[in-house]
């Protein structure tokens, strides 16, 4: 499990970002506090995988509390959620290391979407038994991570939770092969759905497609991750 640290003074804010935590399957929350010196007591007491953090807290600023886990060289990936929309404070975010900003007010879906790209890349640097990665693996990292971006900007007619949930199935299988209606059965996702989304896979050579012959009927088409 993930563990999660949350920093907002709202109490509303508060219980809302801990009721959709728990709505996430693989992540725990640890602690929630309202200000930055109960926040850096708990992490002192032991350290989260992650934390949630606002920016506007009572005579107080997170990106303060940021830099300060920076400077400390602490090892703790932080989302920033907070209703400052400005250009200066997101660059000044992303150079510090955030893995994702969410402005308020935001939906689950967009929650939930930030948890689970960080979970992807979280388990899988996690579960390596190695010191280095390819670069090859590494592309497909940062590919997933761009999965976030805007439906226009998406491939026409597919939707990008869709696309991770499928993504996620095929994950899960390693690289052993599959059919289409095996993802369709086991997800309840139509069979015509989930081809389509294959075909885009391929497309990005994130799976590769096998096609094998039968003695009667029609070929089967069979993938595997690569």
């Amino acid at each position: 499990m993930i563990s999660v640290m949350i920093v907002e003074d709202d109490p509303m804010v508060m219980e809302i970002n801990s009721k959709f935590l728990k709505r996430v399957e693989g992540f725990t929350l640890y602690k929630a506090v309202s200000n930055l010196d109960d926040a850096k007591k708990f992490i002192s007491i032991k350290k989260p995988d992650l934390i949630l953090l606002d920016v506007y807290l009572p005579k107080e600023n997170g990106m303060d509390f940021l830099k300060w886990i920076r400077g400390k060289e602490i090892d703790i990936d932080v989302i920033l959620i907070t209703a400052d929309k400005s250009i200066e404070r997101i660059q000044e975010a992303f150079r510090y290391g955030v893995v994702d900003y969410l402005i308020k007010p935001f939906s689950f879906e967009r929650f939930k979407e930030a948890l689970i790209q960080f979970k992807g890349r979280y388990q899988k640097f996690k579960k390596s038994d190695v010191d280095v990665i390819e670069q090859k693996e590494l592309d497909k990292l940062i590919a997933s991570s761009n999965v976030s971006q805007n439906e226009d900007d998406f491939a026409k007619g597919l939707n990008k939770y869709t696309y991770r949930t499928i993504w996620d199935e095929i994950e899960k299988r390693n690289y052993e092969d599959f059919t289409a209606e095996e993802l369709a059965e086991k997800l309840g996702i139509a069979r015509v759905t989930v081809r389509r989304y294959l075909e885009y896979m391929e497309k990005e050579n994130k799976i590769d497609k096998l096609v094998e012959y039968g003695k009667v009927g029609r070929p089967q088409h069979k993938y595997h991750k690569i």
